[in-house]
């Protein structure tokens, strides 16, 4: 009954950890659209948007990923093999983990005021969470590396509809 309770606790850090790497980067991109106002607009927005970077970040963001880390760890423990399917998976976990500290990077630009990349390209940045989501939801629901290999095919398609639906989007907002 442990494993059971691990993998359901792995779960729901794992989903309090995803609402933090979907959240923060439209935090970017509204802390990096403020500058774009007049003052005194544009201080009180950034400072806005910098604390609740912060309280995201620190408060539920890295919690969650490090509680995560341990369950998985845990689990992965408790589950008594390493299967194939495993194997891929904890690569695009690998990934997820990258992700997060390349926000982790972003993050600190933007609490010391540096804007390095413009709101679309944040807009961009915003959808690899979501890539990698499904990647592992399939592989793991699946559990078969074969049936990956369409999954990947259909996560190329999604992100080609994505990229698209961004640049309608920035189209529109230029109008």
């Amino acid at each position: 009954m442990t494993f059971f309770y691990l993998k359901a606790l792995h779960i729901i850090f794992v989903v309090t950890w995803f609402a933090g790497l979907f959240y923060i980067p439209r935090l970017f991109i509204y802390f990096t659209e403020a500058a774009d106002q007049p003052e005194p607009a544009r201080q009180i927005l950034q400072t806005q948007f910098a604390v609740m970077q912060r309280r995201l970040w620190y408060g539920i963001t890295w919690p969650s990923a490090l509680i995560t880390l341990a369950l998985g760890l845990s689990t992965w423990y408790n589950y008594g093999a390493t299967p194939p399917w495993l194997v891929v998976k904890l690569a695009f976990v690998g990934s997820l983990y990258a992700y997060h500290m390349a926000c982790h990077v972003l993050f600190r630009q933007q609490q010391h005021g540096e804007l390095r990349y413009t709101s679309t390209q944040l807009r961009i940045w915003n959808e690899v969470a979501t890539l990698l989501l499904f990647s592992i939801v399939f592989l793991v629901v699946l559990k078969d590396v074969l049936s990956l290999a369409w999954g990947m095919l259909g996560l190329v398609v999604f992100m080609g509809v994505l990229l698209a639906g961004i640049w309608v989007y920035k189209r529109l907002r230029e109008r």
